[in-house]
């Protein structure tokens, strides 16, 4: 199988990965926290080095790192306790045209929970300009202005065309007016520099990153979470054990008790920080040099197809890994089912739970797109293959 998904997740993970999972799950498969024996001490410490080591990623200083089972949760966990945004009237929240459904579909849950108490949740998009498929930075300026920002939600990669987006400038001026702002970071962690130090120049001004261990990261499913600033407070939203203080049924205000509930999956984050080991700050600009030069391949060779058609950035130095088309007289599944079937390729189709962007892509006609996704693991023979079977497709 060619494997050219890695944007849902990354296939193969380092072998060191695998062998560590294995080996925590045969051994030491144990609760942390809940236990006074050496060995539940000894993984508790091992929680507690991946958070360090999730910091150290960022650039990060006096951060908390959260775990999660899935970067969805994190993000439902992160905009239903935002008491800063729940406790106001009418808060207004802007998104990008680029958001997932992890974010789109829990503001859109939240929008009608609070509507049903008469609070009102007001949801913007960025704007975009249809010629470039580019947040209009200029109009971002004004609509802040005009409305002010309670709350933004802004993807970094786009999951459906690749588009790197200014999270930077947008962070920036939303801050001027006193903006919460969480960095979807799933799809770039691990493979660009997100910067959260202030004495950098390319510092990102995020209040709350969520990741996912299973995407760049090159971890397992089941180990995901966000990371935080500790400027806003969060109200649990999802309660339970936590091992301490268990006679009290107020869940413990200390963030990193107070939002993971539930026994930890020791297995995915021994996996997550094995995953970790294997990637530098050197080594991010080397994976994404090579990341973008099978992508520009990749681009170069369907360009060559007349019958293909492209969903990209204008400025593809903004532009990373991933690549959405759609193929004239066909729609997005019956491309992806004969790829699969006749070549053996694997990649994604349809609407990539992103509800916004596609009726800027006016792709409807197809169902959505065909995506190809690159990862640090994906050849030039890959990509001749896909070029290839299009080409006779």
């Amino acid at each position: 199988m060619i494997y050219l998904d890695n944007a849902a997740t990354t296939y193969p993970k380092p072998e060191k990965v695998y062998e560590i999972m294995d080996r925590t799950n045969r051994n030491c498969a144990f609760n942390t926290g809940r236990g006074s024996y050496k060995i539940a001490r000894e993984l508790n410490n091992l929680i507690e080095n991946t958070r360090d080591k999730i910091v150290n990623l960022v650039y990060g200083d006096c951060h908390n790192v959260v775990f999660t089972p899935s970067v969805t949760i994190a993000i439902n966990q992160i905009i239903n306790g935002l008491e800063a945004v729940n406790s106001k009237n009418d808060a207004v929240v802007y998104v990008s045209p680029y958001e997932h459904n992890a974010v789109a579909r829990t503001l859109a849950l939240l929008k009608d929970k609070r509507e049903s108490i008469n609070r009102g949740l007001i949801i913007r998009e960025l704007p975009i300009n249809p010629e470039t498929l580019e947040i209009d930075l200029d109009k971002v300026k004004y609509d802040f202005a005009m409305e002010p920002p309670t709350l933004i939600c802004c993807n970094h990669i786009s999951n459906v065309t690749g588009y790197i987006l200014p999270v930077q400038s947008i962070f920036e001026y939303g801050t001027e007016y006193g903006s919460i702002n969480i960095l979807d970071a799933s799809q770039s962690l691990g493979l660009v520099n997100v910067i959260t130090d202030r004495a950098n120049s390319h510092f990102i001004n995020a209040d709350f990153i969520a990741f996912a261990g299973h995407k760049s990261l090159y971890g397992p499913f089941g180990a995901a979470g966000f990371i935080t600033n500790n400027k806003y407070k969060l109200a649990p939203y999802i309660a339970g054990g936590t091992g301490s203080n268990s006679l009290n049924l107020n869940m413990p205000e200390e963030i990193t008790v107070g939002q993971e509930p539930g026994s930890h999956n020791i297995v995915a984050i021994a996996g997550l920080n094995a995953a970790l080991d294997n990637i530098e700050r050197n080594t991010i600009e080397d994976v994404y040099e090579y990341e973008k030069e099978l992508t520009d391949k990749l681009i170069d060779g369907l360009k060559k197809n007349r019958n293909i058609k492209l969903y990209l950035p204008e400025n593809m130095y903004n532009h990373i890994s991933i690549v959405s088309f759609n193929v004239k007289g066909y729609k997005a599944d019956e491309v992806g089912r004969i790829l699969d079937e006749d070549f053996d390729i694997a990649l994604r189709t349809g609407y990539h739970c992103a509800p916004y962007i596609h009726k800027w892509l006016h792709s409807e006609e197809y169902a959505g797109t065909v995506r190809a996704s690159i990862g640090r693991y994906t050849t030039e023979e890959d990509i001749e293959s896909l070029i290839e079977a299009l080409e006779e497709l």
